[in-house]
């Protein structure tokens, strides 16, 4: 089984660190071969353009690929979304010079859009009901409008800084985009995939967790609960002196700060922070 993975630029390095966090660790990945075996015996990651593992997947080539939604859909094949993995997030929008007059999609019915993404925008206005020549470029798609090339463009964008150095501005937004686990319809349900897919779900579960474990009065215990209900309440353990209790629980981390006082005063000691490497329910 094959998984595909971005060669390089921005989405490699996190590719590869969310699968050696699930505990695929890729033997040889640094080099950016074509292909690099795991720990799994059954399991080779071939490394590919960001743009073409939507179809290496579709061919085949490759069971499962990790790519941005914006590629998937810009090459318009059959694949099953198993995961968002929560990172490369960006837009694609409609854009169009500030001074240009252009406020909504629909006026640009008779008109004509620049993009790389000629697929993806052809759909965008289509289900709108707008019919603007599509132009097609390569790269600089933001200096189209502006030696009447285009009189708006469909672009990516992370923070929009591009866009206003370029005197452009947004009109609609047309994809949210971010890095997903694709598959294969024939064979998302494969206990293999399941296995993967299970083993990358648990590393983004665990992110923004902590593990508290704490000694408690068992006076106090019933208070404490209140504090901290934790995923499906905490778990409580008799300590050998009969009178104190440890108790350990899962607690979001932008919630430590504040429930550790809590904690102390409900009768806690000994706490203990620690982060969550993976989190299966």
């Amino acid at each position: 089984m094959r998984i595909a993975v971005p060669n390089k630029g921005r989405l490699h390095d996190p590719a590869l660190k969310l699968l050696e966090r699930a505990g695929l660790h890729v033997q040889n990945g640094a080099d950016r071969k074509l292909y690099a075996n795991t720990v799994d015996p059954d399991v080779s990651v071939l490394f590919a353009r960001a743009a073409d593992i939507p179809e290496y997947v579709a061919d085949g080539a490759a069971t499962l690929g990790i790519t941005g939604l914006d590629q998937t859909r810009e090459s318009d094949v059959d694949l099953i979304e198993l995961l968002d993995l929560g990172f490369g997030s960006c837009r694609l929008v409609l854009a169009s010079p500030e001074d240009g007059g252009v406020s909504s999609p629909e006026e640009l019915s008779g008109g004509t859009v620049a993009t790389e993404f000629p697929v993806i925008t052809r759909n965008y206005f289509e289900t709108i009901g707008v019919s603007p020549e599509i132009v097609e470029v390569s790269g600089a798609t933001e200096l189209t409008p502006h030696v009447d090339i285009a009189d708006a463009i469909v672009d990516i964008t992370s923070t929009g800084t591009t866009l206003r150095m370029n005197r452009l501005s947004i009109v609609d937004e047309v994809l949210k985009s971010s890095v997903r686990l694709f598959a294969d319809p024939a064979v998302a349900d494969d206990p293999k995939v399941t296995q993967i897919k299970t083993a990358l779900k648990s590393v983004l579960d665990a992110d923004g967790k902590r593990y508290l474990m704490m000694n408690v009065p068992r006076s106090s215990l019933d208070e404490l609960k209140e504090q901290i209900p934790g995923m499906g309440g905490p778990t409580v353990m008799d300590v050998a002196d009969g009178e104190t209790v440890a108790v350990h629980v899962v607690v979001d981390e932008r919630e430590v700060f504040e429930v550790i006082p809590e904690l102390k005063a409900a009768g806690a000691s000994d706490i203990l922070v620690t982060e969550i490497e993976r989190l299966i329910p």
